[in-house]
């Protein structure tokens, strides 16, 4: 009997994983315990081992693809074994969305779940060389249109870079130019009328064509068209260079017109913006786009009449690289806006003395078998007076506020794909010592992603510390559920006054930042009155 394996949680705040590497081949011979692919979670790349033996007969999820916890991962049984039912009725764990199209192993496509509905309701397929057009998104955060001027009607014919209409976004009216030719056969949202992004806003095919049945199936300012171009053949698709135009709406969407004494000059508003820098006169420039408008390029490379003038040349070219995010930076950013964007959080700064804490360390690290660091200092002091203010070890819920018995230090460590917080257990218990080998050992797992997720579990308050990069002062996102996090900057030198006169001395400023809702002003002051009494004591902390 062929067993299915789906995509396993590796973590507690895992929702989906990504592939790294499959160890294993569809036809190998795989024993339990075996090895079977590395798995990239929000945490960490682990190992993921076989519960069973047989054949692997399938892979579901292909290396570097990503897939929701649960999706089928592999299915292994008995050579040969017929699984197709298997198969079929199960996820193959790649990405879908309610909207998108799945195809089989033989590519033919199957429509989504809202495609087969709107099927149910009667909705046909796309007639031969018909477009929907959609409320273009004409600005990065707009949300929904209103349509100005209709600069076409029904009926008119429309070549591929006319302007269809005047859109009204969040932050200004633009022209919207149509990337498709043909006949205008039906108006989804009339002048003055708001949609959602998506939304239908008109239908452009054949002169002629009956789109009756597409349009009534459509609700007004819906967003429900992406249905319909599920449902279009891939022979129907639109063609590169149409795709390559919608890529760079920021010039061919956004353009006004400009009046002058000698009529209209269309220009749109990167290209005037551009001739006004250069000094050009935009009435001796001959625009490229339609209607002679004017755009970018016409103002890169223009070239005055010989006069002596400069030419202009292009300088340079706009482009992006884009890099995947990974699992760990998606959940990175979650929890951080998370924490951000719900806890009203507040920030103390304190100026320490560390010319005692230098004293301190120097005569440890004399010891050749001892080796500390001043955030292992840090984070000895952190612990000691946690105990003695436990409101700041504590974590807010809606029913209680929860004050931590014992003391769970997380240090920030920094890693290629963005940060992970290692977890020192009970470190109000360690020796310097002590905590310094945990750190390095920790350190080090996390930067070789071998890191458990049980050892960046149960943080009651946090440690960041950028001192090593020459950081003097900075302010840190919580890391929920804790209540506060300790911002460690460098070490400076500088004047101070002591006993009434101005010396060199060593200072390093610290911030904390802490949850209104569970720890209080005074209280986070109290807590770094504490903490300075460690640091610029350190003798105290071994009482």
């Amino acid at each position: 009997m062929a067993e299915v394996i789906n995509m396993p949680r590796l973590s507690d705040t895992m929702e989906e994983g990504t592939v790294a590497t499959w160890l294993k081949k569809v036809g190998d011979t795989v024993k339990e315990g075996d090895i079977l692919a590395e798995i990239e979670t929000d945490k960490a790349t682990m190992e993921f081992e076989s519960f069973y033996e047989g054949t692997l007969l399938h892979i579901g999820i292909n290396e570097g693809e990503t897939a929701p916890v649960d999706s089928l991962l592999a299915i292994i049984g008995k050579k040969g074994e017929d699984i197709s039912g298997l198969i079929g009725g199960k996820s193959t764990g790649k990405k879908e969305s309610s909207s998108a199209d799945t195809s089989d192993d033989n590519g033919k496509s199957d429509k989504s779940s809202s495609a087969k509905a709107s099927e149910d309701e009667g909705e046909s397929e796309l007639p031969e060389g018909v477009e929907v057009i959609t409320m273009p998104r004409l600005s990065d955060t707009m949300t929904e249109g209103t349509v100005a001027t209709w600069l076409k009607k029904e009926g008119d014919k429309v070549e591929e870079g006319d302007i269809l209409a005047e859109i009204e976004t969040d932050k200004a009216t633009m022209e919207f130019e149509s990337f498709y030719s043909g006949t205008l056969l039906k108006i989804g949202i009339g002048e003055g009328e708001s949609a959602a992004v998506d939304a239908m806003l008109a239908i452009i095919g054949p002169k002629g064509t009956d789109v009756s049945g597409i349009a009534k199936n459509i609700k007004k300012g819906s967003s429900s068209t992406k249905a319909l171009e599920d449902k279009k053949e891939p022979a129907k698709e639109v063609s590169k260079e149409k795709e390559a135009k919608k890529e760079v709406v920021s010039e061919n969407k956004t353009e006004t017109a400009q009046k002058t004494n000698e009529g209209r000059i269309f220009v749109s508003p990167l290209a005037k913006v551009m001739a006004e820098e250069k000094g050009i006169d935009l009435r001796q420039v001959q625009g490229s786009g339609e209607n002679g408008r004017i755009v970018k390029s016409d103002i890169e490379n223009y070239q005055p009449a010989a006069s002596g003038g400069q030419a202009y040349i292009p300088v340079g070219t706009e482009s992006f690289e884009e890099v995947k995010n990974s699992q760990m930076r998606k959940t990175i950013a979650k929890r951080l806006a998370e924490s951000k964007f719900t806890a009203p959080e507040y920030y103390l700064t304190v100026e320490l003395d560390m010319d005692h804490a230098i004293a301190s360390r120097e005569a440890i690290n004399a010891d050749p078998d001892v080796k500390i660091s001043f955030n292992d200092m840090i984070i000895k002091a952190c612990a000691m007076a946690l105990r003695k203010h436990p409101q700041v070890n504590s974590q807010w819920t809606p029913e209680a506020t929860r004050i931590a018995k014992h003391i769970h230090i997380g240090v920030a460590v920094a890693v290629d794909e963005g940060l992970l917080v290692p977890v020192l257990k009970f470190a109000d218990q360690m020796t310097f010592s002590q905590i310094g080998a945990q750190v390095k050992d920790l350190a080090g797992k996390a930067r070789n992603k071998k890191i458990t997720p049980q050892e960046m579990e149960g943080s009651t308050f946090t440690v960041s510390n950028l001192g090593m990069f020459g950081i003097t002062e900075f302010t840190s996102i919580i890391n929920q559920p804790n209540s506060a996090i300790l911002s460690v900057g460098a070490i400076v030198q500088k004047p101070v006054v002591k006993n009434g006169q101005i010396v060199v001395g060593n200072t390093m400023n610290v911030t904390l930042a802490c949850d209104h809702r569970t720890v209080d002003g005074a209280t986070g002051a109290k807590f770094l009155q504490t903490l300075r009494q460690y640091i610029e004591n350190p003798v105290t902390m071994f009482v």
